[in-house]
């Protein structure tokens, strides 16, 4: 452990970045994958042999619309706001936000809610998790989220032609 911490010093000197917290969220990460893949095993599911395309394009659009609205939407601000400030609108009904000061889990959650990015890997994670264990209802909203990604996308068309 002294080896780990004597890299970490050495790493961020002004003590900038929070690798404890992202350590920690590497070892939840890790923790919640194994857990999923250990339950699926104990109910006798098993991630399948292959993918197709279209589950694969349905699911990144609706992991990209998820993580949009875990991470930006105003609507789901009062999730975000317990490890969240506010920052001002960001438009299309967002909100820019920035993580809570400090180097503990609150900092470390809120850097993962306002990060669409870093927020898509735990979601696309659930749902390829889904695609095993409960692919029906993991459909259906997959389904849900890549209609009104389309519908938005379209939206955004629309007032762009209007000059909105």
């Amino acid at each position: 452990m002294h080896l780990l911490t004597r890299a970490a010093d050495a790493y961020d000197t002004d003590d900038e970045v929070n690798l404890t917290g992202y350590a920690e969220s590497l070892a939840v990460y890790s923790a919640s994958v194994a857990g999923l893949l250990l339950t699926a095993r104990a109910r006798g599911r098993s991630l399948p042999e292959h993918y197709s395309v279209q589950g694969l394009a349905i699911g990144g659009m609706a992991t990209h619309k998820l993580t949009r609205l875990l991470s930006r939407s105003s609507v789901t601000s009062p999730l975000r706001a317990p490890f969240t400030e506010f920052q001002g609108p960001a438009g299309s009904g967002e909100h820019l936000e920035k993580p809570r000061s400090g180097h503990g889990v609150r900092h470390t959650v809120g850097e993962l809610l306002t990060c669409p990015f870093c927020l898509g890997v735990w979601v696309g994670t659930a749902y390829v998790t889904g695609l095993a264990t409960a692919p029906r209802p993991t459909r259906a909203l997959a389904a849900v989220l890549t209609v009104v990604t389309l519908s938005d996308t379209m939206q955004h068309a629309y007032s762009r032609l209007r000059g909105d």
